[in-house]
């Protein structure tokens, strides 16, 4: 876990305890589990409509009449 040993990890409780004290930790603790949650959620709700966006089908595009098809009725329409 991020190359830290137990030892490591121990001294980093031992200073968040000292700094927060015992009463704070559980607190402390409880809020970074809520965002962590609320973290991972997003995550999930981003990669699913990105894959919704990279999944759904193409909408069909109506075929695009040439200019000079329309001239041609539009002269024609002006003989009469």
């Amino acid at each position: 876990m991020f190359g830290l040993g137990g030892q490591e990890l121990l001294l980093i409780l031992f200073v968040v305890l000292l700094f927060f004290g015992p009463q704070k930790l559980p607190e402390l603790m409880r809020g970074l589990g809520k965002g962590m949650k609320e973290f991972k959620k997003a995550q999930a709700d981003l990669e699913d409509e990105f894959h919704k966006v990279v999944e759904a089908p193409e909408p069909k595009k109506k075929p695009v009449e040439s200019t000079a098809k329309k001239e041609e009725e539009v002269s024609v329409g002006d003989k009469s």
